[in-house]
């Protein structure tokens, strides 16, 4: 059984890949052609933004919003501890502080009453993370933001597809930020990444930053890098994406399968993943709290099964940051969900039977 099953993704839109690819090759425009643009355009209609910019992977377009806010040395964003370390990673490499605050302990995401305490003269911006397939509270965050008028970027690596109060992620801030990794929602065949504003400014420099920080040929009005999005991989994205509404209905129906079969199982002290009101998730990834990983793992490795503890040593406890100087107990219930944490095989084609064969092995 696969963790993650792209081996059907690739099967159900083979033809349309095979033939968007192919004009890729009689055109030979492989740096920034045509289906780049088309993909943006497609893209930002979907999510309901005035842009879409592609980027050569989710972390480059997490770096390149905080380039085109002009963070550096100085500066503290705030963010989440529980998250891959790319979120964090980005704002120490443009120079700037990461600032964390804990999550809630139902959905996971940034605790918006954590928030504000963490907000000072030098915060310059505000990173929430869409965790394991829907958003933070976005509204919350935005308020308190706008009160200081700091920008909010959305990392909606996981989130793509989610909506909030009838609204799309990467639709709900300042900056939405996703990645196509081949295992995200909208996974590609290789890394990309894309970036989502209603800021005319922002859009344009996002444009320049992608291409060494080049407005014009041979003039560049500020530093940049090779953040572009492969035509090549903007078409396979095309193909993928003629099914990408499908798939997020039979994810969702899938997530909800996988709450039921575990409550009818019975399971002691396990805690399922919980959607928000006025919240959708697109199920990223599919994960239950337990303070019997351990058991539980290795029940499922004996039947096989794939399973991953993600983000089990959190941000904050991470070596590369020790010179922030947190410590154990700081971000108790970040500390709880990185200890507990373990997600189940997911995909769009997981079927009934390995999902009754899953919660076998959880519970024999």
């Amino acid at each position: 059984m696969d963790f993650i099953d792209l081996k059907t993704r690739l099967s159900n839109v083979r033809g349309s890949l095979d033939e968007r690819v192919a004009t890729v090759h009689d055109h030979g425009q492989y740096i920034l052609g045509p289906e780049v643009a088309e993909l943006e355009e497609v893209l930002a209609d979907y999510v309901g933004t005035k842009y879409c910019v592609g980027v050569s992977s989710g972390t480059d377009s997490l770096l390149i919003a905080l380039m085109a806010l002009e963070i550096g040395p100085g500066d503290e964003v705030i963010t989440v501890p529980y998250t891959w370390i790319s979120t964090a990673e980005v704002i120490a490499l443009v120079g700037a502080k990461p600032v964390f605050v804990d999550i809630d302990p139902d959905t996971w995401n940034m605790d918006p009453n954590q928030l504000e305490g963490a907000v000072t003269e030098r915060t310059k911006a505000i990173i929430p993370v869409g965790i394991y397939g829907q958003t933070a509270d976005m509204d919350a965050i935005n308020k308190i933001a706008n009160q200081y008028n700091i920008p909010v970027i959305e990392d909606a690596a996981q989130s793509f597809g989610a909506t909030y109060k009838g609204r799309k992620s990467c639709a709900l801030s300042t900056i939405g930020s996703t990645s196509f990794f081949p295992s995200k929602p909208l996974g590609g065949f290789g890394d990309g990444g894309a970036l989502f504003t209603n800021d005319d400014e922002l859009a344009e420099k996002f444009r320049w930053i992608r291409v060494h920080g080049q407005a014009l040929k041979h003039h560049h009005p500020v530093l940049g890098l090779n953040g572009r999005l492969d035509t090549l991989q903007a078409a396979m994205l095309l193909a993928v994406f003629e099914m990408f509404p499908e798939e997020i209905t039979q994810r969702q129906a899938i997530g909800a399968r996988y709450n039921r079969m575990l409550t009818e199982a019975g399971l002691k002290g396990i805690q399922l993943p919980h959607i928000a009101e006025g919240s959708t998730s697109v199920h990223a990834i599919y994960t239950i709290l337990t303070p019997q990983r351990d058991v539980l793992q290795a029940r499922l490795k004996e039947a096989g099964i794939p399973s991953v503890a993600y983000y089990a040593v959190p941000l904050h406890l991470q070596p590369v940051f020790s010179h922030l100087n947190y410590q154990n107990g700081d971000f108790p219930v970040t500390e709880q969900v990185a200890a507990q944490c373990l997600s189940l095989p997911m995909s769009a084609w997981l079927e009934e039977t390995d999902q009754q064969t899953i919660v076998y092995a959880l519970n024999p």
